[in-house]
């Protein structure tokens, strides 16, 4: 058997269903969901997108937060 098979997966990432384990940038944001920057910055304007908060003069968004707005996106368009 080779080490790589013995060595236990990270529990962070079940835990988090593989969502990073940083939190993510208004870039990371505009790359996951392929629009522009400003596309995110209207969204946070209009309080429409995924719920940023502020570190400072920076914003950031808690991928649970993210992966929760994404789910609730998702059953919306079910539930029309």
């Amino acid at each position: 058997m080779s080490p790589e098979a013995i060595v236990p997966a990270d529990p962070r990432a079940t835990l988090r269903g593989g969502l990073p384990d940083r939190y993510l940038t208004p870039d990371d944001i505009a790359a996951m969901f392929e629009v522009s920057l400003e596309t995110v910055y209207q969204w946070r304007r209009k309080r429409t997108g995924p719920p940023g908060f502020r570190i400072g003069k920076h914003v950031r968004y808690d991928p649970t937060d993210v992966y929760a707005y994404i789910a609730q996106l998702k059953n919306a368009e079910i539930a029309a």
